[in-house]
């Protein structure tokens, strides 16, 4: 894909959604935080039912704190891994309180040193509740970059690379979420929607052509 093509690209996601968001629900940057952390394997509406009620309870580091491990794994026994996710929510608590003064530090480094923070969390931190020109790849990015043409790359992080390399400066911002959410309700792992793509004609996907022919035929029966 070139230049030009990636601009136009970029260009109709905007127009489509001009403000695109998480679709976790976050009121700080520490819910969005600890959001981000059971959201790993898990989907965003499961994350949303557990955290409805966990941030009821605790809504900041020293509250969640005074929950304890069992506490928190009573909100979150639903997601997948909420044995050690809880036992890492509690421990980046500790850590956002002593050494923090409790709050989410806006510094890569210190963000990945958390309990249970990757690149992409930290990513996703830094872009959702700081304003950060981040692009946290997760598979429906990795999918979208590579067979669209977009930033194609063997590894989470050549994508992610690769993004911010050919994203003009001011798309970066929104990215994320314009690529997220187009993964996740139109360019679909399975049957992509490709009949009712907005950039289907920018698209360098060789089979485009038999995913619209297909459902094409679906439709019809």
């Amino acid at each position: 894909m070139n230049a030009h093509k990636r601009r136009q690209m970029y260009e109709r996601l905007q127009a489509a959604l001009p403000a695109p968001t998480t679709e976790l629900h976050y009121r700080s940057p520490f819910e969005l935080l600890i959001a981000v952390i059971l959201s790993a394997q898990a989907t965003d509406k499961s994350v949303n039912q557990a955290t409805a009620t966990l941030f009821q309870a605790a809504s900041t580091p020293q509250a969640m704190l005074a929950l304890g491990v069992d506490g928190v794994k009573a909100h979150v026994r639903r997601i997948g891994l909420f044995n050690s996710k809880a036992q890492n929510i509690i421990k980046t608590c500790r850590i956002l309180v002593e050494q923090h003064g409790g709050q989410v530090p806006r510094d890569r480094a210190a963000l990945e040193a958390l309990p249970g923070v990757g690149r992409k969390t930290a990513n996703v931190v830094l872009n959702t509740a700081f304003g950060e020109p981040t692009i946290a790849v997760d598979t429906h990015i990795f999918r979208v970059a590579n067979r669209t043409g977009l930033a194609p790359g063997k590894t989470v992080r050549q994508v992610e690379d690769r993004l911010l390399k050919v994203t003009p400066p001011e798309f970066r911002h929104d990215a994320h979420h314009w690529l997220i959410l187009h993964g996740r309700y139109t360019c679909t792992a399975r049957r992509p929607r490709c009949g009712q793509c907005l950039i289907a004609d920018l698209c360098d996907w060789p089979d485009k052509a038999a995913a619209v022919a297909a459902a094409g035929t679906a439709q019809a029966a």
